[in-house]
């Protein structure tokens, strides 16, 4: 690639990926919403513009890129998740882009997808796992990815599809699991947990960037990738290796909450295809990216 434009590039995942390809030599045109976060970068090779997702089509830039990976969507967390009107407006807004690349004259548009287009699941997530997604919020993403694909053909373009599992990073929701942990446990207090049985795959932040860019070069034309680690692990073990990298001796408080009827307790990708198409392998182990976390939240006392 030598330039490539990023939707939702004020986001974590987004802001990763900014960073990786600047890192690989390539110029970015990274699109965030007014008013909203912007990449915490400072580099020749980044032009940062503003861009409502509902203005995709009205968009111009002198600059012409070579892929096009689209992060942006709203209606995201809680009960939004379920409001069909902004979840279809999603899906409107993720085929302005594939236009909008279009008229940037990319060769490659890459869709960020979601597991939650899977609903349960008691198996690995392969490429062709049935999907059931259980909210509207699952079943956008799964159309939307679709509909890209559909429209890339008809473009021209090669289109890749990124079901993207449970990423985490320093700059996440303060009420994700890892977050929540880590903001509770360095203060030396005790988190207030469910049982923390289920089983989970967790993928560091800058490997999902990595991952993301491999697909951006080498992905298949039409191919679905489920993106994450490939292992799973039970939560209360990632919750202990946060205690260990905290330093923190209160003991959590497994069960302290009640875990939802229709919650996930089954999530693990399977990236064989992914790996075997783009030679990505994660890189991260857990740990690791927790120290990393930490080490970002003191840099920015």
């Amino acid at each position: 690639m030598k330039r490539i434009c990023i939707t939702g590039a004020g986001g974590m995942i987004g802001a990763a990926l900014t960073e990786y390809a600047l890192s690989q030599g390539d110029a970015v045109l990274a699109l965030v919403r007014p008013g909203g976060r912007r990449p915490k970068l400072d580099h020749p090779l980044l032009r940062v513009e503003e861009c409502e997702l509902s203005a995709l089509s009205a968009f111009t830039s002198d600059l012409a890129c070579d892929g096009f990976v689209h992060l942006g969507w709203q209606s995201t967390y809680g009960g939004a998740r379920d409001d069909v009107a902004a979840q279809v407006e999603n899906i409107v807004c993720t085929t302005q882009a594939v236009h909008l690349a279009h008229r940037l004259g990319c060769g490659v548009f890459v869709f960020a997808g979601s597991q939650a287009e899977y609903g349960l699941c008691g198996t690995p997530l392969r490429p062709d796992t049935p999907t059931f997604p259980r909210t509207a919020y699952g079943a956008a993403k799964l159309a939307a990815g679709q509909l890209s694909r559909l429209l890339c053909g008809q473009l021209g373009m090669r289109g890749c599809h990124a079901r993207i599992l449970s990423v985490y990073g320093a700059d996440d929701r303060p009420q994700t699991l890892v977050s929540t942990c880590v903001d509770t446990m360095l203060r030396g207090e005790a988190p207030a947990l469910t049982d923390c049985t289920q089983i989970w795959d967790y993928l560091y932040v800058r490997d999902a960037a990595r991952a993301l860019y491999a697909i951006l070069l080498r992905g298949r034309d039409g191919a679905v990738y489920p993106v994450g680690s490939g292992q799973a692990r039970p939560l209360r073990d990632y919750v202990m290796d946060i205690r260990a990298e905290t330093g923190c001796t209160a003991p959590p408080l497994f069960g302290a909450r009640a875990l939802p009827e229709d919650a996930v307790r089954y999530l693990c990708a399977d990236i064989s295809e992914l790996t075997a198409d783009t030679g990505f392998v994660p890189q991260t182990p857990f740990r690791e990216g927790v120290r990393s976390i930490i080490q970002d939240k003191e840099k920015e006392k």
